[in-house]
Protein backbone atom coordinates (compact mmCIF):
# COMPACT_ATOMS: atom_id res chain seq x y z
CA UNK A 1 0.00 0.00 0.00
CA UNK A 2 2.93 2.68 1.00
CA UNK A 3 4.26 1.66 -2.52
CA UNK A 4 0.95 2.66 -4.18
CA UNK A 5 0.73 5.95 -2.27
CA UNK A 6 4.61 7.25 -3.38
CA UNK A 7 3.42 5.84 -6.93
CA UNK A 8 0.29 8.13 -7.10
CA UNK A 9 1.97 10.91 -4.90
CA UNK A 10 4.68 11.14 -7.74
CA UNK A 11 1.97 11.12 -10.75
CA UNK A 12 0.03 14.07 -8.87
CA UNK A 13 3.38 16.01 -8.60
CA UNK A 14 3.85 15.07 -12.69
CA UNK A 15 0.53 16.55 -13.17
CA UNK A 16 1.33 19.58 -11.03
CA UNK A 17 4.59 20.25 -12.90
CA UNK A 18 2.99 20.08 -16.65
CA UNK A 19 0.40 22.80 -15.22
CA UNK A 20 2.96 24.70 -13.98
CA UNK A 21 4.51 24.58 -17.47
CA UNK A 22 1.28 25.56 -19.46
CA UNK A 23 0.85 28.43 -17.29
CA UNK A 24 4.60 29.77 -18.02
CA UNK A 25 4.53 28.92 -21.65
CA UNK A 26 1.33 29.76 -22.99
CA UNK A 27 1.31 33.51 -21.88
CA UNK A 28 4.90 33.14 -23.33
CA UNK A 29 3.98 31.67 -27.19
CA UNK A 30 0.83 34.03 -27.05
CA UNK A 31 3.16 37.12 -26.95
CA UNK A 32 6.51 35.76 -28.73
CA UNK A 33 5.32 32.79 -30.88
CA UNK A 34 7.61 29.76 -31.27
CA UNK A 35 5.84 25.99 -30.74
CA UNK A 36 2.88 25.12 -29.40
CA UNK A 37 3.25 24.56 -25.74
CA UNK A 38 2.32 21.01 -25.01
CA UNK A 39 0.60 19.98 -21.68
CA UNK A 40 2.09 16.26 -21.70
CA UNK A 41 5.53 17.93 -21.17
CA UNK A 42 7.26 19.14 -18.27
CA UNK A 43 9.54 21.90 -17.11
CA UNK A 44 12.33 19.54 -16.81
CA UNK A 45 11.64 18.17 -20.53
CA UNK A 46 11.49 21.75 -22.03
CA UNK A 47 14.44 22.92 -19.71
CA UNK A 48 16.66 19.98 -21.47
CA UNK A 49 15.08 20.24 -24.80
CA UNK A 50 16.46 23.65 -24.68
CA UNK A 51 20.14 22.30 -23.22
CA UNK A 52 20.25 20.18 -25.94
CA UNK A 53 19.75 22.90 -28.66
CA UNK A 54 22.65 25.18 -26.55
CA UNK A 55 19.99 27.85 -25.64
CA UNK A 56 21.54 29.59 -22.55
CA UNK A 57 18.85 29.89 -20.58
CA UNK A 58 18.28 25.96 -20.67
CA UNK A 59 21.78 25.51 -19.96
CA UNK A 60 21.28 27.60 -17.05
CA UNK A 61 18.24 26.30 -15.58
CA UNK A 62 19.59 22.72 -16.37
CA UNK A 63 22.13 22.55 -13.81
CA UNK A 64 19.94 24.50 -11.22
CA UNK A 65 16.78 21.67 -11.55
CA UNK A 66 19.48 18.95 -12.16
CA UNK A 67 21.15 19.45 -9.00
CA UNK A 68 18.20 19.98 -7.10
CA UNK A 69 17.46 16.32 -8.17
CA UNK A 70 20.59 14.95 -7.22
CA UNK A 71 20.22 16.37 -3.68
CA UNK A 72 17.32 14.91 -3.82
CA UNK A 73 18.39 11.52 -4.41
CA UNK A 74 17.77 11.51 -8.03
CA UNK A 75 20.22 10.28 -10.46
CA UNK A 76 22.44 13.47 -12.77
CA UNK A 77 21.27 14.74 -15.87
CA UNK A 78 17.57 14.79 -15.11
CA UNK A 79 16.14 16.82 -17.59
CA UNK A 80 18.02 15.45 -20.65
CA UNK A 81 16.95 11.95 -19.11
CA UNK A 82 13.63 13.50 -19.41
CA UNK A 83 13.82 14.70 -22.81
CA UNK A 84 14.26 10.87 -24.18
CA UNK A 85 11.45 9.39 -22.13
CA UNK A 86 9.28 12.18 -23.20
CA UNK A 87 10.47 11.38 -27.25
CA UNK A 88 9.87 7.77 -26.81
CA UNK A 89 6.54 8.13 -25.31
CA UNK A 90 7.63 6.30 -21.73
CA UNK A 91 7.17 7.69 -18.26
CA UNK A 92 10.52 9.28 -16.78
CA UNK A 93 12.14 6.82 -14.59
CA UNK A 94 12.10 7.59 -10.90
Amino acid sequence: MAERFWLGLRQLLVAVDQIVYILIAVPIYVAVGGPTPSADETISSRVGRAAIKGHRWGLVLEVVIDRLFVLLGSEPDHCRRNVESAFLGCAPKP
